[in-house]
């Protein structure tokens, strides 16, 4: 691995200038965190904490990068517990009021970590669950790259991750670091904070080799800024190649050790089992000498990491990783202490800080005077970095339906297909399309998408072999993204092109599909996407124990949860093809337009989960409710989360005791047969078909936290209102776990009997399977009964 030598380059600011600038952040992260600690009563006697020392490590490294190398088109992750280290810099750039300085963790306040959706600065990419922040800017930069080819070049942007060398334990860097997705994006760089401590240990040194060597077997340059210019002026003199064999070959928990020591400890400390010729090389220097000699690491030489960063930029091709040796806490009393991850300085040293530095309570909170060579170099720095308003973005046209046809029995899972196709041929949308997918696009029916619009690559790439079915065109004009197989990798993507808006200046419509089940294995990445503010739609299919010859492994039970409760986000599971037509180009128009009239579809913010089944079903009688309430009355029922699919009011006998039949999704069959058979013994079953129980479980939460909000009584919700306009019992079936929607009859205030999936499936035939979960027609007919007897 190259160690990159350096001297200050003579462009831009004196050394002398970004020193006394890195001082004065170091102080105020530390101050930040102190504050919040020590200045705030919070009233509930739980630590508000903060990180000082980790936000130590890093203040070298993002003073270089804000204050003498980044451009305004520059996009940056910064590590979650340097956050501070963030704040402290936007505030000197003048991007930051003075009042939140006092803040950090409290309401409205600055976050934890850096937040896109919180914070009040501007954060380019959230970061707090290890791993995903630092894996964000490479998809970032890769959907950069897709924007650039479909739409032109934007101006040139580097993609940057500060991170933790714990977070490189992260299984999720290493998918995004091998999928053939990211590779050749000479536009990122990771520059990883190497101070050897994580949260309970210091990182052994083999795992920093391994790391290497993993990224150059990736393909990725691997770049090391360890020693700074003391150190490197030191091995130049004789004897100083043994200098360097033994700080090399040093234990970490050895070299960590030294931080904290006095001089003379540090000396015995540094010398125990060194060669003879070390130990000669040092006898001329003083302990005091030889103890800033020995830690001078280049993480914290300005200078250094310049030069770094300038190798870094000169490699065009293929990501960078800088691997940047840093001092956990450099530059405070905890420095290199084992134990110092979240521990706080006292008063007494902050106090001794603040006089060391020359400040006062009074001017503490300062920025830069602007009369002298710092001050006016971080007015330049904000000028330079400052980025213009973004262009007004592109109206999209989205039909309010394709018009699938749907004659025979279909399964959503092909309607889905058959939609994209269809809106693939409409110039309005076909441009913004984009589609991903890991290692399952042709098993969950993109293949009609794909055969029409290819699949992308920077570069045209030859098939060899010839497909009937699948005309798999891989070149810079697809708009499919292949991803492998980690789920992981496929909600980073969606995330990043469903922010394209934003860090690409061009809007998108990403749709990403994923076998149901293993959306849990991506959800830390689904929910830090829609953390985000990322605005994207994926289709969970085939899902639920419909699919049954797959046995348990395969078939989902609690996605439809997760769907529900996630926020940013609206599930919607139908079980119709019309209705999933106008739910998809409804969810298309409210990522196109990013926002609405309040109350309507356009106006939910995030992203959509469609959870769809391979199973066929008869579409009879949707056409039949199509018949009798007319497009426009259904349609905006199906959005709103639910209709009547068959009003026994209009058939029952009088007197005849109503029962509501709630399915959802690929169980309606079974609700149908159930209601008709109810009919045959004097009971009104009128059955409705939820379309997405999010909605209207969002409709009534709405009437609720108005009334407790303002003392009064609360309504019933509008959507609900519609759907059920007489009290009666309730049975909800769905293939999910029974709890999904078994909130309806609180929210009616009226008996229910909710059936559902609550243990692991196994492998069998549909009718099988729907027995053994109590989702057969019979079944549903008992619950009925049950729920009756209730009343």
């Amino acid at each position: 691995m190259e160690n990159v030598k350096g001297s200050p380059s003579g462009i831009g600011p004196d050394p002398a200038v970004l020193a006394e600038i890195q001082q004065r952040v170091l102080w105020l992260a530390t101050r930040i965190v102190d504050a919040a600690n020590h200045d705030r009563e919070t009233g509930d006697g739980v630590k508000v904490g903060g990180h000082q020392a980790s936000s130590a490590s890093l203040v070298s490294v993002l003073t270089a990068l804000y204050f003498a190398h980044l451009d305004a088109a520059d996009r940056v992750s910064v590590k979650p517990h340097a956050s501070p280290v963030y704040h402290a810099i936007q505030y000197l750039l003048g991007n930051l009021d003075r009042s939140y300085l006092a803040t950090l963790r409290a309401f409205g306040g600055l976050q934890s970590y850096p937040s896109r959706t919180k914070d009040p600065d501007d954060v380019d990419f959230s970061t707090g669950s290890v791993g995903l922040g630092a894996a964000a800017p490479l998809f970032a930069a890769a959907t950069r790259r897709y924007v650039d080819a479909h739409f032109g070049a934007r101006p040139h942007s580097r993609f940057v991750a500060v991170i933790g060398d714990a977070e490189l334990d992260e299984g999720n860097i290493w998918e995004a670091v091998a999928d053939p997705a990211t590779d050749g994006l000479g536009n990122v760089l990771w520059i990883v904070d190497v101070n050897r401590q994580s949260l309970d240990r210091v990182v052994p040194g083999v795992r920093i080799a391994q790391w290497e060597q993993q990224f150059a077997g990736a393909g990725w340059q691997v770049v090391e800024a360890k020693y700074g210019h003391a150190l490197q002026a030191a091995f130049a003199q004789p004897g100083g190649d043994q200098l360097r064999a033994w700080i090399d070959a040093m234990p970490n928990e050895q070299y960590q050790s030294l931080f904290g020591l006095e001089p003379a400890g540090v000396r015995e400390r540094f010398l125990d089992g060194a060669p003879p010729g070390v130990g000669q090389f040092c006898a001329d220097r003083s302990d005091e000498d030889l103890a800033s000699l020995v830690t001078d690491l280049a993480g914290h030489d300005i200078g250094s990491l310049l030069d770094a960063f300038a190798t870094c930029d000169g490699e065009k091709d293929r990501p960078s990783v800088l691997f940047a040796y840093t001092i956990k806490g450099w530059g405070l009393p905890i420095a290199g202490n084992p134990r110092n991850h979240s521990a706080l300085l006292t008063t007494g040293q902050v106090d001794q800080m603040r006089e060391r530095l020359g400040l006062t309570e009074a001017t503490e909170w300062d920025r830069l005077d602007p009369m002298t060579p710092a001050g006016q170099w971080a007015a330049a720095r904000r000028e330079h970095l400052a980025r213009p308003q973004p262009a007004a973005a592109t109206a999209l046209t989205i039909p309010d339906a394709t018009g699938v046809r749907a004659a025979r029995p279909i399964a959503t899972q092909e309607a889905f297909g058959r939609i994209l196709v269809d809106l693939s041929r409409l110039e309005s949308v076909a441009p913004y399309l984009v589609t991903a997918a890991p290692d399952v696009a042709t098993s969950t029916n993109l293949a009609g998408f794909i055969n029409r619009t290819g699949v992308f690559s920077p570069v045209p790439r030859r098939s060899w072999s010839e497909d009937p079915v699948l005309k798999w065109a891989e070149g810079p004009e697809g708009h499919h993204i292949e991803l492998g197989i980690s789920e992981m990798n496929l909600f980073l993507l969606l995330g990043q092109l469903g922010l394209a808006f934003d860090l690409s200046d061009q809007r998108l419509l990403p749709v990403g599909t994923v076998y149901d089940p293993f959306v849990l294995r991506g959800l830390d990445a689904f929910i830090y996407s829609v953390y985000s503010g990322a605005r994207f739609i994926v289709a969970g299919t085939p899902s639920g124990v419909s699919l049954a010859p797959e046995g348990g492994a395969h078939q989902s039970t609690i996605t439809a949860s997760v769907g529900l409760e996630l926020p940013n986000v609206t599930f919607i599971e139908p079980a119709y093809a019309v209705a999933l037509d106008w739910l998809l180009c409804g969810a298309l128009q409210s990522v196109a337009a990013a926002g609405g009239p309040p109350g309507t579809e356009a106006a939910e913010t995030g992203s959509y989960y469609f959870r769809l089944t391979t199973r066929a079903i008869d579409q009879q009688p949707f056409q039949a409710a199509r018949d009798r309430l007319g497009d426009a009355i259904l349609r905006r029922q199906v959005l709103a989360g639910g209709y009547r699919l068959v009003d026994a009011a209009t058939t029952a006998a009088e007197g005849a005791p109503p029962v509501y039949l709630v399915g959802c999704g690929a169980v309606m069959p079974e609700v149908l047969a159930a209601a008709a058979e109810l009919a045959d013994e004097g009971i009104a079953a009128t059955v409705v078909d939820v379309t997405s129980p999010d909605r209207l479980y969002r409709a009534w939460q709405r009437t609720l936290r108005q009334g407790v909000r303002t003392a009064t009584a609360p309504s019933v919700a509008g959507a609900l209102r519609s759907v059920f306009p007489d009290r009666a019992p309730v049975v909800t079936a769905h293939d999910a776990a029974s709890h999904t929607m078994s909130w309806l009859g609180s929210a009616l205030g009226v008996p229910a009997v909710s059936l559902g999936v609550d243990s692991f499936g196994q492998s069998g035939a549909v009718a099988d399977l729907y027995r053994a979960h109590d989702l057969d027609s019979g079944s549903i007919v008992n619950a009925a009964l049950a729920a009756l007897s209730l009343r």
